[in-house]
């Protein structure tokens, strides 16, 4: 309830005919880089996958996020091997013609002790404009 309530603008969903909830973006814009949007989770349920719901709601949210709060860096983390993840983000900067960058964000020696995998920081920007 608080990532609907405090980050409200910053974040999406989107409910089926019925009113079921079956996809949620959630994220968030950095106290210290107010020109990024941080895509923190992305949420899709399995009977709506393959339909690109995905990088519908993403797209939607960085042209509101591009709007309203002048954004012009789309910035996540994803595990290495993350293939839906990775797709999806190389799908949506290719379309917004943003430049990427990756760094490790959160290394599994110095964050994880060895427990999780790196966290790499994309960053896509700055954004050109969408294609059609």
């Amino acid at each position: 309830m608080l990532q609907c309530t405090h980050f409200a603008d910053t974040s999406i969903a989107v409910e089926d005919a019925d009113g079921a909830l079956v996809g949620f973006i959630s994220g968030y814009i950095p106290p210290s880089r107010p020109d990024a949007l941080f895509v923190w989770q992305v949420a899709v349920d399995p009977t709506c996958r393959g339909q690109k719901l995905a990088q519908r709601m993403l797209t939607a949210l960085i042209e509101r996020c591009r709007a309203e709060q002048s954004i012009a860096y789309i910035e996540t983390t994803i595990t290495p091997g993350n293939a839906a993840s990775e797709a999806l983000f190389s799908r949506v900067y290719s379309d917004l013609k943003a430049p990427l960058q990756k760094t490790v964000l959160f290394s599994r020696k110095e964050h994880f002790a060895g427990q999780h995998d790196d966290e790499v920081l994309w960053r896509g920007g700055p954004i050109g404009q969408p294609q059609a």
